[in-house]
């Protein structure tokens, strides 16, 4: 079986984080047509840590214009600009890092499975067949057995 330690999410949070080009050139490739391209292509820079941080201070900018008298007030701001604004993209982060811990998880498992399936093999040497062998040679030196 496998002996690497099992995928957690902090081991992937970097990629998700900070997506190369080249992962997004990847991915768009991958889209067929031009909404799965745009819209794999707005996925990947919305959900960034670094676009969050550039809505957190979009929304600030707006918090002294809610605060005025006859403005939005705090609470409308909150829920109307800054959670909406900030929490897609965060979202859209921790799904990204979840989603490459599962995938990291499901590599790790195929791997172990592989492993256990080649040890049932009968004609693989190691597991199961050394072990057929070695019944065979036994059965063979005390004879075979009567019915």
């Amino acid at each position: 079986m496998s002996h690497t330690r099992p995928a957690k999410t902090r081991d992937h949070l970097h990629r998700a984080l900070h997506p190369s080009f080249h992962s997004l050139a990847t991915a768009l490739r991958e889209a067929n047509g031009i909404n799965a391209k745009i819209a794999v292509f707005v996925t990947n820079v919305v959900g960034t840590m670094w676009c969050a941080y550039l809505f957190t201070l979009l929304a600030l900018m707006g918090l002294p214009a809610a605060l005025k008298p006859g403005g939005e007030g705090i609470v409308a701001w909150i829920a109307q600009t800054f959670l909406q604004l900030v929490l897609l993209s965060v979202i859209i982060v921790g799904q990204n890092v979840q989603s490459l811990a599962a995938d990291a998880r499901a590599e790790n498992t195929f791997k172990d499975t592989e492993a256990i399936l080649d040890r049932l093999d009968v004609h693989t040497e190691g597991g199961l067949k050394a072990i057929l062998d070695r019944l065979d040679e036994v059965e063979r030196r005390i004879g075979a057995p009567t019915a």
